[in-house]
């Protein structure tokens, strides 16, 4: 979906000002890597969106392919997601790659809540949960516990990089999102570790904040998941995210004075600082 409200010469003049910034970055990362060791990080929320459409934008104009996209298959997604990610994926023509954890799916019978044993995950996964702390036999497969956000996401994250040999990886990520954010820089390099290799995240929407990046949806038509419209501000895993407020979309909502976040599970919300230094987005 586009938007049909008009916006001010003024405002539209200061939203392409952000989208420069925003250029600039990519532009960067294009002098830094070659297209091939790029990777976009895509979710079909509104933050990577704009990501997306702004990298598409540099490489328009470079003459250049889009770098491989990525978007995680959590098990538990949103049917008008992922029904917007392929019309997007076909009219933007994305080199996408679903990426999902198909060894801890497998061992919850792809049912959510199901239990999932440690002795069934292969050897990888089972390094993984040793890594983050995890000593029990079992754990429930929920795609927003703290167990689940690692074995879903971050590992899936670095199993990416490391098949396709990425060297950068593009984020769509904000400032004004989340306090462990509040410190993010545009380019920061995450040195090798054991089960994570070497990367530069390069994040090129920092500085817009919810109401900018709303704003520049509507001064370029940019399209978005119209969830959105139904009251949803933030899109995570499809049975722990909440709508804000209902029939009422985003863009209208109090976004300066409400957090944006607030219908996410909370308990990844409070464990986001402990989850992004084990390599969480």
């Amino acid at each position: 979906m586009t938007f049909d409200r008009v916006m001010s010469g003024k405002r539209k003049r200061q939203c392409a000002k952000l989208v420069e910034i925003s250029k600039d970055t990519v532009r960067q990362a294009f002098d830094k890597f070659k297209p091939e060791e790029l990777g976009i990080t895509w979710t079909g929320g509104k933050d990577s969106g704009l990501g997306l459409w702004i990298i598409r934008q540099v490489c328009q104009e470079k003459g250049i392919p889009l770098p491989k996209a990525m978007i995680i298959g959590e098990g538990d997604e949103f049917e008008e997601i992922e029904t917007f990610v392929e019309r997007i994926k076909k009219e933007w023509t994305v080199p996408l790659e679903v990426c999902r954890n198909e060894d801890v799916l497998k061992a919850a019978h792809y049912t959510l809540n199901a239990p999932v044993k440690v002795m069934d995950l292969n050897e990888r996964n089972q390094a993984e949960l040793k890594r983050i702390g995890f000593d029990g036999n079992e754990f429930p497969f929920e795609a927003e516990s703290y167990v689940g956000n690692h074995l879903m996401k971050t590992v899936v994250f670095n199993d990416f990089l490391e098949r396709n040999h990425i060297k950068g990886i593009f984020q769509g990520l904000r400032w004004d999102e989340h306090p462990a954010r509040f410190n993010d820089e545009y380019f920061e390099l995450k040195e090798a570790g054991y089960l994570v290799p070497e990367h530069t995240r390069i994040r090129p929407i920092l500085h817009f904040t919810e109401k900018d990046l709303w704003d520049t949806y509507a001064a370029f038509q940019i399209p978005y998941c119209a969830l959105y419209e139904k009251g949803y501000r933030s899109l995570g895993a499809k049975t722990t995210s909440q709508i804000a407020m209902e029939g009422v979309p985003a863009w209208k909502q109090d976004l300066e004075n409400t957090e944006e976040r607030a219908g996410r599970r909370q308990d990844k919300e409070k464990a986001m600082e402990r989850m992004r230094k084990l390599g969480y987005m």
